[in-house]
């Protein structure tokens, strides 16, 4: 931007600090995000209703 360089993304001692907040110890994948929302999709959820789900590793208090 007018000839300065400008770093983008997320800081990686903060991806680091979060990663160790994890019970898992780590980030989940997008797969594991869609497995989640699958969840609703399928006839073993159908007496399931009114949640929100938190597809956090474990992560609390957020």
């Amino acid at each position: 931007m007018q000839g300065r360089e400008i770093k983008v993304g997320v800081n990686l001692d903060l991806m680091a600090a979060m990663d160790r907040g994890i019970p898992l110890g780590r980030a989940g994948t997008p797969e594991e995000a869609a497995g989640a929302a699958y969840l609703f999709c399928i006839p073993e959820s159908d007496y399931v209703s009114g949640q929100t789900p938190l597809c956090t590793g474990g992560l609390t208090g957020i």
